[in-house]
């Protein structure tokens, strides 16, 4: 049985619709989470916008026979690549919209604000794939979030490991 269709772009339309609903039906899967989840900080001595330049690789014991421990090491790795190639570039033009923020009234930096969100997307999709290719089918979810510094008032993107609970 076959079903025409009147052109080729109300088929992407109908495709992509479906994948949103398989997308939302699979974060429906993992709604309910366990109670403590593996916050993992940033370990860097460079912090642009909360975003912190790399993560420590080191295996927290509370994953232990949940996921393996090189399967881990290679995860932290991937972000840690991904990080070590935008910020630098994003520090630069931190700098050189700071010196210039008060000839621009503070339009220099808009560029660092740009730069930070694409390195954060692009983080976003580097866990999204790491979920699709391993965590999910440990029953763990880990996502980019942003949370309120221990120390002080201001703001840091951390990487929370949940466990999720198949319903």
């Amino acid at each position: 049985m076959s079903v025409l269709l009147p052109n080729m772009a109300d088929f992407d339309t109908i495709y992509e619709l479906e994948e949103e609903d398989e997308r939302i039906v699979s974060e429906e899967h993992l709604v309910r989470y366990c109670p403590n989840p593996v916050v993992m900080r940033g370990a860097g001595h460079i912090t642009v916008f909360g975003l912190s330049n790399k993560f420590d690789t080191e295996f927290p014991s509370v994953l232990t026979g949940k996921v393996a421990p090189e399967e881990f090491k290679t995860s932290v790795t991937r972000v840690n690549a991904c990080l070590k190639k935008n910020l630098p570039v994003n520090v630069k033009w931190l700098l050189c919209g700071c010196l210039c923020c008060c000839c621009t009234v503070g339009c220099s930096l808009w560029p660092v604000i740009c730069l930070n969100k694409r390195t954060r997307r692009s983080i976003q999709k580097l866990l999204e794939w790491e979920n699709n290719r391993l965590y999910h089918k440990l029953g763990l979810h880990w996502k980019l979030s942003k949370r309120k510094c221990e120390s002080n008032n201001m703001m840091e993107y951390t990487t929370p490991i949940t466990c999720s609970i198949a319903q």
